[in-house]
């Protein structure tokens, strides 16, 4: 009896216990094939935007606050882009609305030298990720 109990409270400490991490990104280049054209795009670099957004990641679901993403954001190989599957890369998913937001509230086009902080707090069966990007706004003039 007292070895199931001992093991029993050794279950429960480790399921209650979690871990907290923190990465900022700053942009790769991407490995990726030379491409060359004839495109020349006239872009104006306006002030400092930043936008934030945080997922809920129980089990193998991500659940967003956010409805609204942005195309493009997640690097990485087999990275996803915040579409509608629940169990996607919860990452990408917090990118992907913290970059929309940033352009939303700033009227940009682009978002020019993104830089995210990725803020985990995991625990075994739970975790919040909270996403913060920063960079300077993008109007796009011309494309010729």
């Amino acid at each position: 009896m007292k070895k199931v109990l001992i093991a029993s409270s050794l279950v429960l400490v480790g399921a209650l216990s979690g871990c907290s991490s923190l990465n900022v990104s700053s942009n790769a280049m991407p490995i990726t094939a030379p491409l060359e054209t004839n495109i020349k795009a006239d872009i104006e670099v306006g002030e400092k935007i930043s936008g934030k957004a945080s997922v809920t990641k129980i089990l193998f679901f991500t659940i967003a606050n956010d409805k609204e993403f942005a195309d493009g954001v997640a690097y990485g190989a087999g990275a996803s882009a915040g579409g509608a599957l629940p169990f996607e890369n919860p990452v990408s998913k917090a990118k992907s609305a913290a970059a929309y937001k940033a352009i939303k509230q700033s009227g940009a086009d682009i978002i020019v030298a993104p830089r995210y902080t990725v803020e985990a707090e995991d625990f075994l069966i739970f975790g919040t990720i909270n996403v913060t990007v920063e960079g300077y706004k993008g109007t796009i003039k011309s494309i010729k």
